[in-house]
């Protein structure tokens, strides 16, 4: 990874190198937020500092569903969440708190934590799928909700999961992906149009 070198001294270097690790932040941006909390915000950079240590030290993931959380159990694997018998599988932590405010789902949750792409190294053991299975065998899932990304790698862990979830007996569904409420056809992406289609149902 490049540096500043010596434009800068080796503490502010680092400071402006660490940013770059954030997601969409390249060395300019990186600079301008080092600047920003260097000479208007010491104490809010204070506070992220002490905020990250907090993050690292004290979150991990649920035993049972893999979202982030302070316990060994999260919030979103309570008893009365299996009632339903639903379990909804999601890439991510974003995905789930999506649906979580989004869609009124009161079941149960896995969180993969990405998707299955061989070429970078990511397989079923990445993505906690023998913890998954597990469930499976414990007969309290009813139906495995798939909510995986529509992209190659999303399509291509959702048929795995699928597949895993036929083998055990267990009820599959996916989410639907296709117009957005109050869309135009005439603007909606032809791949989206192929989902939507595809997806119809009898009305």
């Amino acid at each position: 990874m490049p540096t500043f070198g010596s434009r800068y001294s080796p503490r502010l270097n680092q400071l402006i190198e660490a940013l770059r690790q954030l997601p969409g932040v390249g060395p300019k941006s990186a600079q301008r937020m080092a600047f920003h909390l260097l000479e208007r915000n010491r104490d809010g950079a204070r506070q992220i500092a002490e905020s990250l240590i907090g993050a690292l030290d004290g979150i991990q993931r649920c035993s049972t569903c893999r979202m982030y959380c302070e316990e060994a159990r999260c919030q979103y694997c309570t008893p009365s969440r299996a009632v339903s018998g639903q379990l909804c599988v999601v890439e991510g932590p974003a995905d789930l708190l999506a649906i979580e405010t989004g869609a009124g789902f009161r079941g149960r949750y896995f969180v993969l934590l990405g998707r299955l792409s061989p070429l970078d190294g990511v397989g079923p053991d990445e993505l906690g799928l023998p913890s998954l299975q597990r469930q499976l065998a414990e007969g309290w899932i009813k139906e495995v909700i798939i909510a995986t990304n529509p992209t190659v790698e999303g399509e291509a862990t959702a048929y795995y999961l699928a597949e895993m979830s036929k083998a055990a007996g267990v009820k599959v569904s996916r989410i639907a992906h296709g117009v957005p409420m109050g869309g135009e056809l005439e603007y909606v992406d032809g791949g989206t149009l192929t989902h939507a289609l595809s997806g119809r149902r009898l009305v």
